[in-house]
């Protein structure tokens, strides 16, 4: 049996709007981000930068770690990523 893995991921704007999102396919979703490819918040504000993420092993603890990271207020968020990725850098080449 293949054990599949799951992402809940934080993308950026240029001007660090944030999405929160979750995946079984991290490079796969991200790239449809990049492209324009995912319609709604994302694309309307051009968040496509990916700037953090967790891997999980089942889909249930992804869904439920997705929601308990939208409830969290920006700052929270923020020290989150910082804690990952101080310089904001775009991880997607790193996955």
């Amino acid at each position: 049996m293949i054990k599949k893995n799951y992402f809940v991921y934080i993308l950026s704007g240029l001007n660090k709007t944030l999405y929160i999102g979750m995946t079984s396919d991290l490079k796969r979703r991200v790239w449809e981000h990049k492209l324009g490819l995912v319609e709604g918040f994302s694309k309307k504000y051009h968040i496509k930068y990916l700037v953090y993420y967790e891997i999980l092993s089942d889909s249930y603890n992804a869904i439920t770690r997705e929601k308990q990271l939208k409830k969290w207020r920006r700052e929270k968020k923020i020290k989150l990523i910082e804690s990952m990725n101080p310089d904001w850098k775009d991880l997607y080449e790193s996955i």
